[in-house]
């Protein structure tokens, strides 16, 4: 059935996406590497203009989308107004664990959207965050 193929695919997707940041991180604890992509997925999401917020949701996969754009208020934005705040979003975003290191977790995840995404679209994003988050991005 179709559905059933589109569903299996999104799964699939989505648990790649969790995979590589889990080997990315060096964890065992699939639900904690979940939690760490979501937070550090939504803090970028925040901090992106509505329509480089829009841009990168449509660069995920269908269900990690879904979750990207959970809890979104497009008129609202909650800009990292420095470095701590945007790092404070992902360490809240994994319930503040101190075995959690918020700056390797946003390096990781950048990392990954950058072997994902083109080189233009990567240096999009990363125009589009704030300077203050730059050196976050791999080179």
């Amino acid at each position: 059935m179709f559905v059933s193929h589109d569903l299996t695919y999104a799964l699939q997707a989505t648990q790649n996406w969790v995979s590589d940041l889990a080997w990315r991180l060096h964890w065992h604890d699939r639900e904690r590497v979940f939690l760490a992509l979501i937070a550090t997925l939504h803090a970028l999401r925040d901090c992106l203009g509505r329509d480089e917020a829009v841009y990168m949701g449509a660069q995920l996969p269908a269900l990690l989308r879904g979750f990207y754009y959970e809890g979104w208020h497009p008129g609202r934005r909650a800009i990292a107004r420095n470095r701590t705040s945007f790092l404070d979003r992902i360490h809240d975003g994994v319930h503040r664990d101190p075995a959690v290191d918020p700056e390797e977790i946003a390096r990781s995840v950048l990392s990954q959207l950058a072997d994902r995404l083109s080189a233009a679209e990567i240096e999009e994003a990363k125009a589009a965050t704030p300077r203050v988050l730059h050196d976050l991005w791999p080179n």
